[in-house]
């Protein structure tokens, strides 16, 4: 489908999964948010929309509160498409520091945004919890496979809906009051389940007396890097979370060096539980706007 000049724009649809597959396999991206899975699940709550201003295939969105921006243009003459969009009172999202660095100039005001910097990890390290640091990860798996008859499986069509039923059960409990964001991811996890193979998705399932009790599922962000995108468990099995990250790293995506664990919104436990994984980087992420 062809790309309309900006202003105009379009719906991000299915059928541009080979487009920016393409994009990405050549960008070789470090921020969670270009992947096509990513973009294509969150593409309602956040009316992504795809343009072409000089060249660049633009992703415009709106955040929560309806607010417009823009990703980081890609391909083309990306400093040259800046300009339009800024003059449009458009924000910037998701900028990495190399595009910074790059196009992002004087005239305007960067940001860093710290609650959405990705969490990049050792896969090696996640996948064998090496050492003392790693100790209380360790003794909380033990204390959960002591307790419990589980397995762990390599997610496939004939879990779907085991992971459907887990998944009302984990809305039920979680997203009451929680907000719009988590209510989002939900609706985003189930199309996932759904679209698994379509989208390139991978992920892990914990069956505990033959039930589903928690799941993962991720894919490549780049030749050397990992991203989980989704995870969810049963906050009354203590264990079951460590297990089910540690079997993600040992079991999918072993040629990859890194895992991107993506950001923690902000929320004190999550970024408290993020940093306890010891990531070797924090990802970095800027908003622009101008003066």
């Amino acid at each position: 489908m062809a790309l309309p000049a900006y202003p105009d724009s379009r719906p991000l649809s299915l059928h541009d999964k080979p487009l920016l597959d393409g994009i990405f396999r050549q960008l070789q991206p470090r921020i969670s948010e270009f992947t096509f899975a990513n973009l294509f699940l969150f593409r309602t709550v956040h009316d992504y929309r795809l343009t072409n201003a000089a060249d660049s295939l633009v992703i415009l969105g709106k955040g929560y509160g309806g607010e417009e921006y823009f990703l980081p243009p890609l391909g083309g003459d990306a400093g040259r498409a800046l300009a339009p969009l800024f003059q449009d009172r458009r924000s910037l999202y998701g900028a990495d520091e190399r595009f910074a660095a790059t196009f992002l100039g004087d005239e305007l005001v960067l940001t860093e945004d710290r609650d959405n910097f990705d969490y990049l990890h050792l896969r090696r390290e996640l996948a064998e919890l090496p050492g003392n640091r790693y100790h209380k990860k360790k003794n909380r798996i033990n204390y959960f496979a002591s307790r419990h008859l589980f397995m762990t499986e390599l997610y496939s069509e004939k879990f779907r809906e085991g992971c459907l039923r887990f998944l009302d059960e984990w809305e039920r409990v979680h997203v009451l009051g929680e907000g719009e964001s988590l209510g989002s991811e939900v609706e985003a996890d189930r199309e996932a389940l759904g679209m698994a193979v379509l989208l390139g998705l991978a992920g892990i399932v914990v069956l505990v007396d033959g039930e589903v009790r928690g799941f993962a599922l991720g894919e490549k962000l780049n030749d050397d890097t990992s991203v989980c995108h989704f995870e969810k468990a049963d906050p009354f099995l203590e264990g079951i979370y460590q297990l089910l990250d540690r079997e993600f790293n040992r079991q999918l995506f072993t040629e990859c060096t890194y895992v991107n664990r993506e950001q923690d919104l902000g929320v004190p436990n999550l970024r408290k539980s993020k940093l306890s994984y010891h990531p070797v980087a924090l990802v970095k992420k800027f908003r622009a706007v101008v003066k």
